[in-house]
């Protein structure tokens, strides 16, 4: 398997490289050349694997210049007892009416990074003895909340490596925020910015491809690799979870085999809707991928009009994870619809860049609306999700898995679509522990996250996962802020402390 860049498809580089680089020296993305396919007889064989074992067949197609014993040693490390609080790593819930909840969120930051993040560090490091061996590797990443713990908890203390996480100052939930603030290991540093999220992402993407600042850090023998979902090694294991669910459903006889689902993914970066679309390619039956937006609606616009314009107001919102409007991992899925044309793709996101705004072709106007529903809601409407579900079907959603829920109801009332359909949840409701409360009817007289869990817990009969809880007690490491201009000055003082 070989990989290009979105803004030159005339590279060549295999996974390692990818995954040690994180992004191309000319700003693009890595893509599979081609889409590995499933056949019927290996989506069926699927059904009575282990995730473990999912995750190895998933992996073989895409990690071609690893071992057997290589990929043996990631999934096995990462998707264990010790890792996830459920053997099946992915828990699914049903809920009437068809729908399937994919938990994400049983890792150990409650989120759905995990699934990704504790398989990145041991896919970077067999990358980087393949590509790099003796070089230490800082990893950057950019969050809007998750993203930065799940990276932390993964990389902390990891030989060979250190970790740099940038969060928005007033951009992440109390909970999001002490997590990561509270982070151990000696390996990693937490810096918070005043800005918003794309603030922050555009300040990592600039770090890479600022050539004094490489040299610098090869003169120390540094080399920078990313943790955000532009890294393949970062949404490869999300394509994972899809193909693993359909198999699951299948062993569960909730479906039968070659029987169509929907997907339905809360976003903002785009990487974890853009992974349920490369397991349909690989050849799951999927009928519609519904892509679920909050009031930073610039997907929901975009994929029904064409035009993508990031020039409008920035909210923030009771679901901060998609507080975002620059969707990086949209560059990937325009790639694959414009078959590899990376002039348009450089001249879009050149035009992005510029000001703000491009419009797509009249093709691949077609194929987004034929691939993709999308919509959005408010914070009022997302919060009356979480009420009607809890009372409804006494599940407590998070702040974005509502956001999830509401989009495929309005998809349902509109298109009278049935089929049976997959919605990804992306967090533990815990982690967003005020608005929940607030949405079951709860009374916030109190500015401590703490109390409020506890009134949440009492309220709702649910209890909050340990790994948020043990943060009540543990000491704030990481305090004060950074203007955006300065965050090249911070990863320099880092590395070199």
């Amino acid at each position: 398997m070989d990989y290009a860049s979105t803004r030159n498809s005339s590279l060549k580089a295999d996974s390692a490289h990818a995954i040690v680089k994180g992004l191309s020296d000319e700003g693009g993305l890595y893509v599979p050349k081609e889409i590995p396919k499933l056949s019927e007889k290996e989506i069926l064989s699927l059904c009575d694997m282990s995730y473990v074992d999912r995750a190895y067949a998933v992996f073989s197609k895409y990690l071609t210049d690893f071992s057997d014993k290589e990929l043996r040693h990631c999934v096995e490390s990462a998707y264990n007892d010790k890792n996830f609080d459920t053997e099946n790593i992915a828990e699914i819930t049903k809920l009437s009416g068809g729908r399937y909840v994919l938990e994400l969120w049983h890792g150990p930051t409650c989120a759905f990074k995990d699934m990704a993040l504790q398989i990145l560090p041991y896919l970077l490091t067999t990358s980087a003895k393949k590509t790099v061996d003796g070089k230490h590797i800082s990893i950057l990443v950019a969050t809007s909340g998750d993203t930065g713990k799940a990276a932390l908890e993964g990389f902390k203390d990891v030989d060979g490596t250190s970790i740099c996480v940038f969060y928005p100052e007033d951009g992440v939930s109390p909970m999001q925020k002490r997590q990561m603030t509270t982070q151990s290991g000696n390996n990693v540093n937490v810096c918070a910015v005043k800005g918003n999220f794309d603030d922050c992402q555009n300040g990592v993407k600039a770090i890479f491809t600022d050539n004094d600042i490489a040299e610098q850090l090869a003169a120390n023998n540094i080399l920078l690799s990313s943790a955000n979902s532009i890294n393949w090694g970062r949404l490869a294991p999300q394509i994972v979870y899809y193909v693993s669910t359909y198999a699951q459903l299948v062993k569960d006889k909730e479906i039968t085999f070659g029987e169509k689902v929907n997907i339905v993914v809360p976003t903002g970066n785009f990487g974890n809707i853009l992974a349920a679309y490369y397991a349909m390619l690989m050849g799951i039956p999927v009928n519609r991928l519904i892509c679920a937006s909050n009031s930073n609606n610039v997907l929901t616009d975009f994929i029904n009009t064409g035009v993508y314009d990031r020039n409008r107001k920035f909210y923030t919102t009771v679901s901060p994870s998609m507080d975002i409007l620059i969707s990086s991992n949209l560059e990937r899925l325009l790639y694959h619809l414009t078959d590899g044309n990376d002039k348009l793709i450089s001249d879009w996101f050149g035009k992005l860049k510029e000001s703000g705004r491009y419009e797509v072709n009249d093709d691949v106007k077609k194929k987004l609306g034929e691939l993709f529903f999308a919509g959005w809601c408010s914070d009022e409407q997302t919060k009356a999700q979480i009420h009607d579900t809890f009372k409804n079907e006494h599940y407590l959603l998070d702040t974005h898995t509502a956001v999830a829920v509401k989009v495929y109801e309005d998809y349902k009332a509109k298109t009278g679509d049935t089929t049976k359909t997959i919605i990804a949840s992306t967090a533990n409701p815990y982690k967003f522990g005020r608005a929940v409360y607030e949405a079951v009817g709860g009374k916030i007289d109190t500015d401590d996250e703490f109390e409020l869990i506890a009134k949440l817990e009492k309220e709702t009969g649910t209890k909050i996962p340990e790994p948020l809880a043990a943060t009540r007690n543990k000491e704030v490491r990481f305090k004060g802020s950074v203007e955006k201009q300065d965050m090249p000055r911070a990863v320099l003082d880092f590395l070199k402390s």
